[in-house]
């Protein structure tokens, strides 16, 4: 498996993760990710907070995790925007 430690970073396999912000008073940090689908303007930006939450955003957002209601929806097989 392929590993390179970068400058900000270290590629492993096929993603490049590397720090891009921070604030060292309010304890928050963010790191990209960046794989040959998610590159560039297209990476992930994974934001971690001074508590340890998580939120993921791409150049369409964050990435929700699913709620309890859409979940069953989609294993029953019913799209959630039919429900709308």
């Amino acid at each position: 498996m392929h590993y390179v430690e970068t400058q900000y970073g270290f590629e492993y396999g096929a993603a490049k993760v590397s720090r891009m912000f921070s604030d060292k008073k309010k304890g928050w940090v963010t790191l990209g990710v960046e794989t040959p689908k998610h590159s560039g303007h297209d990476g992930l930006q994974v934001y971690v907070s001074k508590t340890g939450k998580v939120r993921i955003f791409d150049k369409r957002g964050e990435w929700n995790p699913p709620n309890a209601r859409s979940q069953a929806l989609r294993e029953k097989g019913v799209d959630h925007a039919e429900t709308r």
